[in-house]
């Protein structure tokens, strides 16, 4: 009688213990790069581009009476939550594993799923950190926009948290697949400052080709700036989206399509990693890197 009770409850409690342990660990993780100067100035560095970019841009709305800067603003908040889903995460997933952190948690009951709740609670923190920073510093510095009442703010939230669940997923997949610390940045910066340029993030996506705009609206960051878009501006910017409305309910669906396939991605992709890593796979790939030069031998 006492096995089937227990049989039932061990697995609740590993996994009340998987989930502390990540909290910790994110925790930990967290303090560390707090305390980076270097790794903290990247992400300072975007906001203060942003922020220029928004200083000089002197336009309106076209149709509008809405500075433009507005407009840059809201696309630039949804850009660097994109970015550290899908440049800052699978960068440091690719390092760690380059270090050996893979092969360290296998070994670890219960590692891998520690590991992945404090990796995702890591970039939660700071992409939120670094869009409230964003938002707080334009409305201070340069009179940008902030959320009129309490259904702007709601806007805000359901499209940030999708948003980062529609890219934090696959980022994680990415990094799962990427060879090496060396060529992933040059593997998904280019596809993704091609994105930026095409999803409207900067201005309008409506001056760019009907083609160009079709296959922008095939991935999250457009929908992710036209929500922070529609949660930021008034509703006479809608003049400047292609249907000439704000279309929360296809934001919520790309999203969402996003957010599930990231996670159908990440999962097994992940799983595959860590069962195909190994020490002697970690020496290698640390023998070729040592022989191009990459790392000290």
């Amino acid at each position: 009688m006492n096995d089937a009770p227990a049989g039932t409850r061990q697995p609740r409690h590993l996994t009340r213990r998987y989930w502390r342990a990540g909290f910790l660990r994110g925790g930990i993780e967290l303090r560390h790069l707090l305390r980076n100067p270097k790794e903290m100035s990247g992400h300072l560095l975007n906001v203060v581009v942003a922020l220029l970019v928004a200083g000089f841009v002197d336009d309106d709305v076209p149709g509008t009476h809405i500075p433009m800067a507005h407009l840059a603003l809201g696309g630039f908040a949804a850009y660097l939550l994109f970015q550290i889903g899908l440049i800052n995460l699978p960068q440091m997933l690719v390092t760690e594993r380059e270090e050996g952190a893979l092969l360290r948690l296998r070994a670890t009951p219960g590692g891998i799923p520690a590991y992945l709740v404090a990796k995702c609670l890591l970039v939660v923190v700071l992409a939120v950190g670094t869009l409230a920073l964003l938002l707080a510093a334009a409305a201070l510095l340069v009179d940008g926009p902030l959320p009129h009442g309490p259904g702007g703010w709601l806007t805000l939230l359901w499209v940030t948290t999708l948003g980062l669940l529609a890219v934090v997923p696959l980022g994680a997949a990415i990094g799962a697949v990427l060879p090496n610390p060396r060529e992933a940045l040059a593997l998904i910066m280019l596809p993704t400052m091609g994105l930026l340029i095409t999803s409207g993030a900067v201005f309008p996506i409506t001056s760019l080709p009907v083609p160009v705009q079709q296959v922008a609206s095939v991935f999250p960051l457009k929908w992710m700036a036209q929500g922070l878009r529609s949660a930021l501006l008034p509703d006479a910017a809608r003049a400047a989206e292609p249907a000439g409305s704000w279309e929360l309910p296809m934001v919520a669906l790309v999203l969402t399509a996003w957010a599930v396939l990231g996670f159908l991605l990440a999962i097994p992709l992940l799983r595959r990693t860590a069962r195909r890593e190994s020490g002697s796979r970690l020496t290698a790939r640390h023998r070729k890197a040592a022989m191009s030069g990459a790392m000290p031998a």
